[in-house]
């Protein structure tokens, strides 16, 4: 199936185009058959006689229907821009060809009707010279009555040929359904409808209805009349919702893949062309029409906060309209829909420097570049390929630049915690501003720092005072190996009990106890003077040997024995393990 939507003036002969291709009434309200004059979208399609299926989207050509009109295109990749040959180009031609160019559909046929009421050459050629420069300029024209049925095989033809030009959509996309119409049927609930741009649909997949959140089951899908369990891209759809009511959705809603998208409210954009723009337009897109606040930053660049957040990616189109001039000021291609704050002096003036560089096409290396670090899955929800396996992604750029940043905290931390084991994996988190701890060892390991029981960089160098109290100690106990030092001996070289466990931790001294240390090599000293004597032998006899007090040599024939260096006997004697 294709999909195409009607454009032109009001009453140019749009949904009389419409009847006559399809045999259908596209006109949905009893209003407008009876003025004659389309006032919301109508619906229509048909099989061609290569039995290719055509959906067509008929849009009010009326200057208080615009945003009708544009809700109807915005999702639609061809129109039939309607030109009558009696009247020639009018006002609305004008702005549905704005709105047109603004969303760069660029296929399609020109269409000049009601060529029996007057010579159409006039029309033709006035309707070229209007489309030239715009990116319509080259679709064909097609010369035709919808009363006496001239031109109607060329008509066909050309449709037939433009149908199969167009591109094809990708059926493996992530689905983003822009609801034009949503009602409800008795005894089957809330129905919605609109362009299936990309994807598939199948009866039974959940969607997510944006901006609510709802989770959104399908009940069930019709497309052209018929019921359908799946129905692929491009497609004019009906969508049978289970568990929504009617009073949820409305036109401009989406239904997406879910975790697929990410819904947004501020935008940065290329306005093309450029253009001085008011502070308040509105950001028309699918079928939706949102309020927004224009803030520009560059020549062409600016930022837009919108009123209400859209499942938005990088390279969609828009355009934004003056509702109240009732005209269409620029077209806008979507840059970043993760825009970093501009809080500083001279952030706006950076950021459309940055944007300059941008072309609006997804490219996950670029972005990944730019933002340094990103979750896989929502660079992908922003329409780029991930560079790599997530689920965070770090650029090799901002990986070096956090190592550097992390040697900095931790010299910073030894500064100011000489005596510390390092520095605790969460405040270096913090400091890096981490949002998973499971980043921290690759920037560690980048910067060379060792990370060990929840630590960064233990094991340093003391600190220059304690060092000369430890070498000190050190040398007192060279001469009397196990003639520990006494609390107040400790006091006075300034090694409390943080700065022991410090020396403990860097090798220079061996803890037996709080507040009892000796040098790391007192138990290979001891050994030696212990096989001395004869075995068993006793607490005492131990002491003698090491020249020692009992509270000293307890704790060290522990050690010894832990080390399996010595055995303690049921008795209480100890032997060596030779």
């Amino acid at each position: 199936m294709r999909v195409v939507a009607t454009a032109g003036h009001v009453d140019h002969g749009k949904s009389t185009l419409i009847r006559r291709l399809t045999g259908m009434e596209p006109d949905r309200w009893a209003e407008e058959r009876r003025r004659g004059l389309t006032i919301d979208l109508g619906f229509a399609w048909t099989e061609l006689a290569d039995g290719c299926s055509v959906a067509f989207v008929d849009v009010p050509g009326h200057e208080r229907f615009v945003p009708n009109m544009l809700a109807g295109v915005g999702p639609v990749p061809a129109v039939l821009f309607v030109v009558a040959a009696d009247e020639g180009w009018m006002p609305q031609s004008a702005e549905h060809l704005d709105a047109l160019d603004a969303l760069g559909v660029s296929d399609g046929l020109l269409v000049i009707t009601r060529s029996d009421l007057a010579d159409p050459g006039p029309a033709l050629e006035q309707a070229r010279a209007r489309l030239r420069g715009t990116s319509l300029a080259d679709v064909p024209p097609v010369l035709v009555s919808g009363r006496t049925g001239q031109g109607w095989d060329e008509l066909t033809e050309a449709l037939d040929a433009m149908l199969h030009r167009l591109a094809p959509a990708d059926p493996d996309a992530d689905v983003r359904l822009w609801i034009d119409r949503a009602f409800a049927v008795k005894g089957a609930g809330t129905v919605v409808t609109g362009t299936l741009q990309g994807g598939a649909l199948r009866v039974g997949d959940r969607l997510r209805l944006t901006p609510s959140g709802l989770d959104a089951p399908i009940r069930a899908l019709h497309a052209l009349g018929s019921a359908e369990e799946a129905l692929s891209a491009p497609a004019r759809v009906a969508v049978n919702l289970r568990g929504v009511d009617l009073d949820q959705v409305r036109r401009g809603h989406a239904l997406v893949s879910p975790g697929r998208w990410l819904s947004t409210d501020v935008v940065d954009v290329r306005v093309h062309p450029a253009a001085d723009l008011p502070q308040q337009l509105t950001l028309h897109i699918g079928s939706a029409a949102v309020p927004a606040r224009v803030r520009p930053l560059g020549a062409d660049t600016a930022r837009l906060a919108l009123r209400q957040p859209l499942p938005l990616r990088i390279g969609d189109r828009a355009l934004l309209r003056d509702p109240g001039g009732h005209a269409v000021r620029a077209g806008v291609t979507v840059l970043d829909v993760r825009p970093p704050e501009l809080r500083r002096r001279g952030a706006a003036r950076a950021r459309a420097e940055q944007l300059d560089r941008i072309d609006g096409v997804p490219d996950g290396v670029a972005e990944l570049r730019r933002r340094g670090l990103v979750r896989a899955d929502e660079l992908a929800a922003m329409g780029a390929v991930p560079p790599g396996d997530g689920p965070w992604l770090l650029s090799p750029q901002h990986r070096a630049h956090l190592a550097a940043r992390l040697r900095d905290v931790l010299a910073e931390h030894r500064r100011d915690h000489p005596l510390d084991d390092g520095m605790p994996t969460g405040a270096a988190l913090r400091a890096l501003d981490l949002p998973d701890p499971e980043l921290l060892p690759g920037i560690a390991a980048e910067a060379g720092i060792p990370v060990q029981r929840g630590r960064l960089g233990g094991g340093s160098d003391l600190p220059e005072p304690v060092a000369r109290a430890v070498q000190v100690l050190s040398g007192r106990l060279r001469e009397h190996p196990f003639q520990a030092p006494t609390a107040d001996e400790l006091a006075e070289l300034g090694l409390g009990d943080r700065e022991l466990a410090a020396a403990e931790r860097t090798g220079a001294l061996l803890r037996l106890a709080p507040g009892l240390v000796l040098l790391p090599d007192a138990a290979d000293l001891a050994l030696p003077r212990l096989a001395e004597l004869d075995e068993p032998f006793t607490l005492s006899e131990a002491k003698r040997a090491l020249d020692t007090s009992r509270r000293v040599a307890v704790p060290l024939l522990e050690l010894l024995a832990r080390r399996g260096r010595t055995r303690r006997l049921p008795d209480g004697t100890h032997r060596t393990c030779r």
